[in-house]
């Protein structure tokens, strides 16, 4: 499912951007994830808006992890 934003690696969620209901553009950021000391930004891949958010700041994570779930707009 594309609409799914899940974790690439494991690593901790440093800072939040996004709640359910906010509305994303393609590459707008969404969250930091840190993982392997390095801070990741998480980015929209499409327009969409945020259905809900499975994360919350300081969250440790493993690879997989849904974080959160995106409904596309047009």
């Amino acid at each position: 499912d594309p609409g799914q934003v899940r974790s690439f690696i494991p690593g901790k969620v440093s800072q939040l951007l996004v709640k359910s209901g906010d509305k994303v553009r393609k590459g707008d950021k969404m969250m930091i994830y840190e993982a392997m000391k390095m801070k990741n930004i998480i980015t929209a891949p499409f327009d969409a808006r945020i259905e809900e958010v499975f994360v919350e700041e300081g969250d440790k994570l493993p690879k997989g992890a849904l974080l959160v779930k995106l409904v596309p707009i047009n």
